[in-house]
């Protein structure tokens, strides 16, 4: 029998375990049950637990309980991934210390004012939580000392380590006191994160917590193959059909989140955009929105996302399929939380079939295939939810006023009072008709015509030898393959060492601005004025024309493929050198030949005296 584990018999302090009871939490989780002593008692950890087992709590609660809110200095530093879930981290520790007088936790992260930074360090942080790149400009500007640093805490370190983080975090931690206490978290713990935690945690104890898959049990997990211009569509017929309370739907860039939400807000369904450009206020003031009811719909990129437990999130639509596996389980995990049931939807363009693969085979189960809902499955839906809020209306609403008039009209008028009703329905349904006509959509499971063509074409292409003899056509090289099989394209980005760029800030760029992972992110040259990186094959526009705009290191990256820009610059400078020539031009007018003539001269009219 598994013994129950309560909060306070961990050792936390009175202030902390007033705030936990208020904020509703009864029983620690397992890596919080486990993590929370070793912290108390000031031992080195290594934390290896899923996302969504509170692993925030393991260590914040712990920590706060130590703190010493009369030193003024940075006792505590913790290093996030993003900047997304360092502000989530610095909200969760100023939730748990709402009791602990004067306490300051300070979050530290780029795109952000740095002045406001600088001001909040010179008044005193007790906590400071913050990204790798900002943390390491604040230790060179000395507006951050470590020198009364107690604890660092590695939160969602192989994260940092896809984003290209680790030389950052090596240079972090070597700056750190040596007695200082080390605490590294993390989903996995792939090989570079063992040699940094072998090099600068040392002895540690290593609480891991085995999950039986990788994905929560209690969610229903579905797929359907659609064609990217028809999502939009296929979205609009989920929502009619499905039974939800409150739905949160992913893309991969921060515009999308925009543009999606204001094309359902056109449906006539509530929905708003939550992504990394909102400032902490509305951002809390939309999350509280979306909590109490206001808002059915949140169209999110991972990263908004991270960290967000909303107690009515049924259903989880994944819009763009993320390129990683760990992405997948974060996003799924914001439903069916705590034993609580729920449903996430896959959508899966016929390109992207290797990346649902790779899905199915890192969670060792899979997925459902569902069909797009029919015009009729939304006509069903529809007259269903009519008779409910008829019925409804029926049982609370005082209609006798109402009733009288309809039977007045039916008598001047002689019509049934059945031809009203009718009349009435059809006038209040104009906006939303019961019985809409959809148009077919096609069947993305199946190949189209033009791909068949295409199959047929390629194999049966031979050439014929001159004695008979047919030989199939020479195989076209295999592109660079990355991880998981994807085919990989260079791309040129007009930013290089010249700008100060490092491998860093291009991984980072990717990855928050167009929600690339850094293990699909290829191979990397930085030159003076340019960098060429490998991405996967088959870039969505919308994410192309997004990336051109992004800047890096304050240089915009204007990226383009590197095939393209360079064959154009090959073209360009053949012609300037005249090694190109018009063959119209070129038949016409011969080039005269060097050296002595050959050509004959024509006879002179005066005869010639041979005698002299």
């Amino acid at each position: 029998m598994t013994q129950v584990i309560d909060f306070t018999k961990l050792g936390l302090s009175n202030p902390v375990l007033k705030a936990i009871n208020e904020l509703g939490y009864e029983q620690p989780s397992p890596i919080q049950a486990q993590s929370i002593p070793v912290i108390l008692a000031g031992k080195n950890l290594l934390g290896v637990a899923q996302t969504g087992t509170g692993k925030t709590g393991a260590f914040a609660l712990p920590l706060l309980s130590r703190i010493n809110t009369k030193k003024g200095k940075p006792q505590v530093l913790v290093l996030a991934p993003t900047r997304e879930l360092a502000i989530q981290v610095a909200e969760a520790f100023q939730s748990y210390a709402r009791h602990i007088k004067n306490f300051h936790v300070t979050p530290i992260y780029g795109g952000q004012d740095i002045r406001g930074q600088l001001k909040a360090l010179q008044r005193g942080a007790d906590i400071v939580v913050g990204t790798p790149g900002r943390i390491l400009d604040h230790l060179r500007r000395r507006s951050l000392k470590l020198e009364n640093l107690q604890t660092v805490v590695l939160d969602e370190a192989d994260e940092m380590l896809r984003m290209g983080f680790i030389d950052d975090i090596e240079t972090i931690l070597g700056k750190t006191p040596k007695d200082c206490q080390k605490a590294l978290f993390s989903a996995t713990m792939p090989a570079p994160i063992r040699r940094v935690a072998a090099k600068y945690i040392g002895d540690a104890e290593e609480i891991r917590i085995a999950s039986k898959t990788r994905t929560v049990e209690k969610t229903e997990q579905q797929y359907l193959i659609v064609h990217h211009s028809h999502k939009l569509d296929t979205l609009t017929r989920i929502l009619e059909v499905e039974q939800f309370d409150g739905m949160i739907v992913f893309v991969r860039t921060k515009s999308s989140t925009v543009e999606l939400a204001e094309k359902l807000e056109a449906r006539g369904f509530s929905a708003y955009a939550l992504n990394g450009d909102l400032n902490q206020t509305l951002r809390e003031k939309t999350i509280n929105r979306f909590k109490r009811g206001n808002i059915d719909i949140l169209v999110a990129t991972d990263v908004a996302a991270r960290g967000l437990d909303v107690e009515r999130v049924s259903h989880v639509v994944n819009y763009d399929i993320p390129y990683d596996t760990e992405s997948y389980v974060h996003r799924i995990g914001r439903t069916g939380r705590a034993g609580r049931e729920g449903k996430a939807i896959l959508f899966v363009t016929p390109k992207e079939r290797r990346l649902l693969h790779a899905i199915e085979k890192s969670n060792c189960q899979p997925l459902t295939a569902i069909n797009v809902p029919t015009g009729e499955q939304v006509s069903e839906q529809r007259v269903a939810r009519f008779h409910d809020k008829l019925l409804a209306t029926v049982q609370n609403e005082d209609l006798s006023t109402f009733r009288e008039l309809i039977e007045q009209l039916a008598h001047d008028t002689e019509i049934e009072i059945g031809e009203i009703a009718a009349a009435l329905a059809c006038q209040a349904q104009k906006a939303r008709p019961l019985f809409p006509t959809f148009k077919p959509l096609p069947d993305a499971s199946k190949p189209s015509k033009t791909d068949r063509n295409k199959k047929r074409s390629n194999s049966t292409r031979k050439e014929s030898k001159p004695d008979g003899a047919s030989i199939t056509a020479p195989k076209r090289r295999k592109k660079k393959q990355g991880s998981d099989d994807l085919p990989m394209v260079r791309y040129r980005i007009e930013a290089g060492s010249h700008h100060e760029v490092k491998t860093g800030d291009i991984v980072g760029a990717l990855a928050n601005e167009a929600g690339i992972d850094g293990k699909y992110i290829g191979r990397i040259e930085i030159n003076e004025d340019f960098t060429t990186v490998e991405l996967p094959e088959g870039m969505p526009n919308e994410i192309f024309q997004h990336l051109k705009k992004v800047r890096v290191c304050q240089k915009v990256m204007d990226i383009s493929l590197l095939s393209n820009s360079t064959s154009a610059k090959a073209k360009e400078n053949k012609s300037r050198s005249g090694k190109t020539r018009d063959p119209k031009r070129s038949s016409k007018t011969k080039p005269k030949p060097a050296g002595n003539s050959t050509k004959k001269r024509s006879p002179s009219r005066r005869p010639v005296d041979r005698k002299k």
